[in-house]
């Protein structure tokens, strides 16, 4: 599928940055990596890095900064490793900002994997093959059944106790929500949403 085979509906943050910045043909490029349609699969952090440098090369070349080759991938390490000094990562933002980078402009545009995982299904279709999938499903589905068994055990116990004339109850039901919170980005989903979901609102959540 290519790049302007849009779904209906509103456009996504990655979709709206290749427009932008002319980047024509990565999404198909992210696809086959992400699909694994030319050999091994790249996750989607491999593939937010992939498109945060070429939106990074972009930029550098329309200043006429004319990046060498390993150039962009050691700025942007520099601005995004958690390995890089504060003293480092300021001294590369500056230079940036000397060559007449727009920097604040450039990272706003930056997306996280969630954006990533997000056109390449939805706006571009794509799926991995079944036994790539599997192992979201079989996660889900063992949460599931043992969601379920719980709600089974204590809806039993409950019953057994109430009749026993131990505890009074009425009519009840049984909600067992299995809750998962992350404490970087203070986001809580129910487990299984989670999963199904690709993660949480690490990065910056971007849809």
């Amino acid at each position: 599928m290519s790049d302007t085979g849009s779904t209906p509906g509103p456009r996504g943050k990655v979709e709206r940055v290749i427009e932008a910045y002319g980047l024509e043909g990565l999404g198909d490029e992210l696809e086959r990596r992400w699909t694994g349609a030319e050999g091994e699969r790249e996750s989607l952090r491999s593939l937010a890095d992939r498109f945060n440098r070429a939106v990074l090369r972009r930029a550098l070349d329309e200043v006429g900064a004319s990046p060498l080759d390993g150039e962009v991938e050691n700025t942007y390490r520099l601005l995004r490793g958690d390995d890089v000094s504060p003293g480092m990562r300021t001294e590369v933002r500056r230079q940036l900002e000397r060559d007449g980078v727009d920097l604040d402009a450039v990272e706003s545009d930056f997306v996280s994997h969630q954006a990533i995982h997000t056109y390449l299904r939805e706006h571009r279709g794509a799926e991995l093959e079944a036994e790539e999938e599997s192992r979201i499903e079989k996660e889900a589905r063992t949460i599931r059944r043992l969601q379920g068994r719980v709600s089974v055990v204590t809806e039993s116990g409950i019953t057994r106790l109430a009749n026993a004339g131990d505890i009074t109850i009425g009519d009840f039901d049984v909600l067992t929500d299995v809750q998962v919170y992350c404490g970087d980005c203070g986001s809580q989903y129910e487990a299984v949403e989670l999963i199904e979901r690709g993660g949480c609102d690490c990065e910056t959540g971007e849809e």
